[in-house]
Parts: structure tokens; C-alpha cells; sequence
């Protein structure tokens, strides 16, 4: 069942035979090489793709979209034209909220995903208050410095003006699209959701996570990991386990 690239999904890791599918969606300002790290330690049975937002990378010269919904709305009519029964999303930070509405959009098609598995992000009823995509520049990068394991490369976006027009105008869309997003009530999932969440993120709780439990009538697991809000990075392996034993 291997998948070709599409305008949306990027093959990260083939199998042959491929036992299940997983997609992955990246967080905000992330592209789909966010987890070519992770993708290698995936197991080996199972085929790893991950969505490709426009406004960055090969898609520099797509249009960002900052609406939340509408980018569902596309990556789901996109994922929906190659079928399978063994699919799985896996998305952390503002990917989490986006492969759930995508997952949502997936059942309504009757392609329902075979798991969800969200990380380091609260449930979609959360509204995040804060407005940084409204700020300036600046704001923007202390927020990224925040929430960076190393801020260092996020600071060169301060001394590099060439680096920061390229970067951030499809940082602030995705802080956008995140910051506006608003949970609109419908029909519960069906398959299990299991929520990542690390002990110092400043972006979720344990009790955040835990209530992920709500979108779906199917089994809840949670995890929790040491580190911030990019754990991930430094536990590829121990991160991967935990993503394969559920796409299983």
C-alpha cells in the first residue's frame, strides 16, 4: 500500500509490504522533514509519510493558509484520494489540532483512521488566548526562542534578515491559524487516541492532554515524556516505540 507524493504528503520512509500507514503533521513553522529523524525509527513495517503545509520549503511559493479548518479541510481531500484501511496521524504541537480536524473530515468520507495520536498540544476545546501572530516580528522569535530545546538557531533569525523573510511569514500563518481556531461541535471519533505530553512543556498539562480523551468514543492512552515542549527531538527512539506499538 505505499503512497506516492502528493501536493500535500511527502514519503519520508517506504515499506514493503507496509503493515500500516502513518502520517505525520508537523507543528507550527514545521515542515514535513520535522520528523525525517523520527521516521527512522518508526518500524520498519510501516510505510511514513508527513504533510507538507504550503509557504515553506518546496512549497515556498504556495500561499500560506491561516485558517486551521480550511487547511483540514485540504490535506483530508488530499489523503482521502489514496484509500486504506491502516491508517494512522500523529501530529505534535499545532499538528495535533490539525491531523484530529483532519481525522474528523477523514470519518465523514467513510475512511476513518485505524488511530489518532496527538502530542504536546491541549484538546480542541482549548482557546488559545494569546494574539502573537497580531505582533511584531520580534515577538514572534521570543516565542519561538520559548519554545525551542536550542534557541540559538532561532536567534539567527534576528541577525538574518534574508533567513527571517523566508521563515517567518509561514510561522505567523501558522501561529494564526492556531491562535483563531475554535473546536466546532460533531459526530465523536471512533478509533483510539493516545496523547503525548512532556513534564515541562509549557504549552500543555498532563491534565491538557488527558482531556483528549473527549473526541472519541474509542480507547484513550496517555504517555508522558521527559523535556520540553520539543522532547521529541532529543527521544526520537524512545518516542518512536511508543508511536509504532500503537500504529500496530
Amino acid at each position: 500500500m505505499n503512497t506516492a507524493a502528493t501536493d500535500w504528503v511527502r514519503m519520508l520512509r517506504p515499506a514493503t509490504p507496509a503493515r500500516a500507514r502513518l502520517t505525520c503533521f508537523p507543528p507550527g513553522g514545521g515542515s514535513a522533514s520535522f520528523y525525517r529523524g523520527l521516521a527512522q525509527h518508526i518500524g520498519a513495517d510501516v510505510e511514513v509519510t508527513a504533510v507538507q503545509y504550503p509557504g515553506r520549503q518546496d512549497r515556498l511559493d504556495d500561499q500560506a493558509i491561516t485558517d486551521l479548518v480550511l487547511l483540514a479541510d485540504r490535506i483530508a481531500a488530499d489523503i482521502a484520494r489514496t484509500p486504506g484501511s491502516a491508517r494512522v496521524l500523529f501530529g505534535h504541537s499545532m499538528g495535533a489540532t490539525v491531523a484530529y480536524e483532519t481525522a474528523r473530515r477523514l470519518a465523514a468520507a467513510g475512511q476513518p483512521v485505524r488511530a489518532l495520536i496527538v502530542s504536546g498540544r491541549p484538546a480542541p476545546e482549548f482557546v488559545e488566548t494569546a494574539r502573537v501572530h497580531e505582533g511584531s516580528d520580534d515577538a514572534l522569535i521570543d516565542d519561538l526562542e520559548r519554545l525551542a530545546n536550542d534557541p540559538a538557531p532561532v536567534r539567527l533569525l534576528r541577525t538574518e534578515p534574508g533567513l527571517a523573510d523566508l521563515v517567518l511569514p509561514a510561522v505567523r500563518a501558522d501561529y494564526q491559524a492556531i491562535e483563531t481556531y475554535r473546536h466546532r461541535p460533531g459526530p465523536l471519533l471512533s478509533c483510539p487516541v493516545v496523547a503525548l505530553v512532556s513534564t515541562q512543556d509549557p504549552t500543555t498539562t498532563v491534565t491538557q492532554a488527558e482531556q483528549w480523551r473527549a473526541v472519541s468514543d474509542g480507547a484513550f492512552g496517555l504517555r508522558t515524556f521527559d523535556g520540553g515542549h520539543f522532547y521529541l527531538d532529543d527521544q526520537h527512539a524512545a518516542v518512536a516505540q511508543e508511536i509504532t506499538r500503537h500504529v500496530r
